[in-house]
């Protein structure tokens, strides 16, 4: 969610020695223009609520200086779908299957409609086969480099990293999401406990919040 809440210190330059009325329609047309240019940018979604002095859904037009006239948007879909661009890019491709193998949770179930997803929503997103980890620390050759997570994470913080937190972890994932999750490692792998046959694989995720 991001909100705009800085036009009345701009419209007080802009609208120097102004009619109220004059200042009202300059105060409208400056968050349209401001609107109009954050969308364009890619910083922020077309789906959005928008708040004239307190109402919900009032016209720029109806605002009464000093306002505030603020939007929230909604930008889980236009974010995740930025995610999963920059996670299949840094992805192997030889045979597509790892590509499709990301999935996306909200609130710790599989989320295909991301324009319902909450705005105050933890969101997750890991891919399902057995050898994301590996991909992801290097422990297998691949036609891509490592940290496929960290540098996708990279992508979209630059992006959107005013409006959102972005995190690498090694997650849990519970089991019903997907046949192949959670996986259970046959050899093992280490000293460490999480790494001995039978224990339950550690997926590399990318985790994302809003700011509030």
């Amino acid at each position: 969610m991001a909100r705009f809440e800085t036009f009345e210190r701009d419209i007080k330059v802009a609208t120097a020695g102004l009619e109220p009325r004059a200042i009202n329609a300059a105060l409208a047309a400056f968050a349209r223009k401001e609107l109009a240019s954050v969308i364009a940018s890619g910083q922020a979604s077309t789906n959005y609520e928008r708040f004239v002095n307190g109402v919900r859904g009032a016209p720029e037009s109806a605002v009464q200086a000093p306002g505030p006239i603020l939007y929230e948007f909604v930008n889980w879909p236009l974010l995740i779908r930025a995610a999963l661009d920059a996670l299949v890019a840094a992805s192997p491709k030889r045979s597509g299957r790892y590509a499709g193998g990301f999935m996306v949770l909200a609130g710790g179930r599989p989320v295909r409609e991301f324009s319902e997803i909450p705005t105050n929503a933890e969101v997750i997103i890991f891919n399902v086969r057995p050898y994301t980890r590996k991909i992801e620390v290097g422990a297998m050759k691949m036609s891509v480099p490592p940290r496929h997570f960290d540098r996708a994470r990279g992508v979209v913080s630059r992006r959107f990293g005013r409006a959102f937190r972005f995190e690498t972890r090694f997650v849990n994932i519970g089991g019903g999401l997907h046949p192949d999750v959670p996986y259970r490692l046959k050899r093992t792998r280490g000293r460490r406990k999480d790494r001995q046959a039978g224990s339950v694989l550690t997926y590399p995720a990318l985790v994302i919040n809003p700011v509030t």
